[in-house]
C-alpha cells in the first residue's frame, strides 16, 4: 500500500491493546521522530480481541512509558480490523500466538508476509526460533515483568527502524553511519 505520498503504516499487536502492543506504538513512533522519520512512518495497535477495547493503558504499562517521558494518555484500546492487512504495511506481533492469530487471518500471501513477530528485529535473537522471540504477557505479573517487556521491545526499535528507513530507501544519518565506522574499525 506504500507510496511515495503515504506514509509507511506499523501497526502492534497483542492480545487487548492496553500493554505490550501500545507500549511498541510509542516507543517505535518516538523512534521514528527522533531519526527525522515522524512524517514517513505512522504506528498504531491493537488487539487480537476485543476484550479490553474503549479502556486505557494498563496503568503499570503507562508507568513504564512516563518513566521515559512517553505519554500514553490517549490511548484508547481497540480490537484488530480485517482491512488493516490491506492498510498497514508491517504488523508486528508481540508473541508467538499473536503471530499465529495474524498469519491464520491472513486473506492472502501478501498480507501473511507482513506479518513479523516484533522481537524477530532483535539482533539478540533474530536467528533464533520463532517460540524463543515472543514478549511475554505482563499483566500477570507485578512492574518487573513490565519493565522486561519493555526492555524487549526497545532492543528491537533499532532493527524495525532499520528496516523502515531500509525500506523507504533512506540513508542512516551521518552520526549513525559514523559510530558504525568506528566500530567495524575496532
Amino acid at each position: 500500500m506504500n507510496s511515495s505520498s503515504s506514509p509507511y503504516r506499523i501497526i502492534a499487536v497483542c492480545t487487548g491493546n492496553i500493554c505490550r502492543s501500545p507500549m511498541a506504538e510509542m516507543m517505535l513512533a518516538a523512534a521514528f521522530r527522533a531519526e527525522g522519520l515522524g512524517f514517513d512512518v505512522t504506528v498504531d495497535s491493537a488487539g487480537t480481541t476485543g476484550y479490553e477495547a474503549g479502556r486505557p493503558i494498563d496503568p503499570r504499562a503507562g508507568r513504564r512509558l512516563a518513566a521515559t517521558r512517553l505519554s500514553s494518555e490517549h490511548h484508547v484500546a481497540r480490537a484488530w480490523q480485517a482491512e488493516w492487512f490491506r492498510e498497514r504495511d508491517l504488523i508486528l506481533a508481540l508473541d508467538v500466538d499473536h503471530y499465529a492469530w495474524l498469519r491464520d487471518a491472513a486473506p492472502d500471501a501478501d498480507s501473511m508476509n507482513k506479518v513479523r513477530i516484533l522481537r524477530s528485529f532483535d539482533r539478540a535473537v533474530a536467528g533464533s526460533d520463532p517460540l524463543d522471540q515472543g514478549i511475554e504477557d505482563p499483566w500477570y505479573g507485578g512492574h518487573a515483568d513490565f519493565d522486561a517487556a519493555w526492555e524487549q521491545i526497545r532492543s528491537a526499535v533499532p532493527g524495525i527502524v532499520d528496516h523502515v528507513r531500509t525500506v523507504l530507501g533512506h540513508a542512516a544519518p551521518r552520526q549513525q553511519l559514523m559510530q558504525q565506522q568506528v566500530r567495524s574499525i575496532s
